[in-house]
């Protein structure tokens, strides 16, 4: 049975730089790629300014720094990038067409004992599995960000994933002390099945004047004890993935998944969250 020891992460933004420097923390080497290499090299050196920071923080030595960061490299060649690794993750943007495309190219160029994962929060497993040629050994693996903080990877069965495809990925992420949940094919998952229709009708509280987004944040942050409130998660997430995802859900399963036109409003704006500056709070 297939070990995970080398990995290609194709998408080198900040939720796969994450998963990549998640992942070489506990051994693992791994291969970056990405349509532009200065994506490649910007998500290379914000691993870096991580681990300088727990250096810094007297949290890690240099030496075990550089041991981590060494595990990490890029390739802007796709076929390239997965020639040879035990496993490929993608982690590109929320689309699942660019996405089926992707999967097609990297089926066509990787190794036949490779495995295929997509990090995807909401889509289709079983339609990427399709596009890939492999169905078998292709699955959801869905970390949460930043995968180095939170330590949970949520498993997607696709139609046709095979139980030793399954067994191989969930003893990965267990061997870097990563709790996992796992759930069969559908929209959203369980995470996002859940959590979207919250976010959203935080949106439609602030849109009604409920109560400031402020008040909002604080209600849920300390009334239900979570890490923060859902405006400032939304803005953490991407108001262009919320909404991604809220149209996908929509259109597959009905009402209660509409967004809210406020949100539709600011990514229309091109307020995106954190990413952008701003979002529904402003960020120097």
């Amino acid at each position: 049975m297939t070990t995970i020891k080398k990995i290609a992460i194709i998408g080198a933004g900040q939720m796969g730089a994450g998963i990549g420097l998640l992942s070489a923390t506990y051994g693992c080497t791994i291969i970056f790629n990405d349509i532009k290499q200065e994506f490649i090299d910007n998500g290379l050196k914000a691993n870096k300014k991580w681990l300088d920071r727990q250096v810094s923080k007297e949290k890690m030595n240099q030496q075990r720094a550089d041991e981590i960061f060494g595990k990490m490299s890029g390739e802007i060649s796709l076929e390239k990038a997965v020639s040879g690794v035990d496993l490929v993750i993608e982690a590109i943007i929320e689309n699942l067409e660019i996405k089926k495309a992707t999967w097609k190219k990297i089926g066509e160029a990787a190794s036949e004992h490779t495995i295929f994962g997509s990090n995807t929060s909401s889509l289709s497993i079983t339609e990427m599995a399709k596009a890939s040629g492999r169905p078998k050994r292709f699955v959801g693996i869905h970390f949460f960000n930043p995968p180095i903080i939170l330590k949970i990877i949520e498993y997607i069965r696709g139609y046709e994933t095979s139980e030793d495809t399954l067994k191989i990925v969930i003893d990965y992420g267990k061997s870097m002390e990563m709790n996992t949940v796992t759930a069969n094919e559908t929209p959203g998952f369980i995470v996002n099945r859940l959590m979207i229709p919250q976010l959203n009708e935080a949106y439609y509280a602030l849109q009604e004047g409920v109560a400031s987004k402020e008040d909002i944040d604080a209600a849920m942050k300390f009334g239900l004890n979570h890490p923060m409130g859902p405006l400032t998660l939304s803005d953490f997430i991407g108001l262009d993935t919320i909404l991604y995802i809220t149209e996908y859900l929509y259109s597959e399963l009905g009402e209660k998944y509409l967004p809210c036109p406020l949100l539709r409003k600011m990514v229309r704006a091109g307020k995106l969250g954190r990413k952008t500056g701003e979002g529904f709070y402003k960020y120097n």
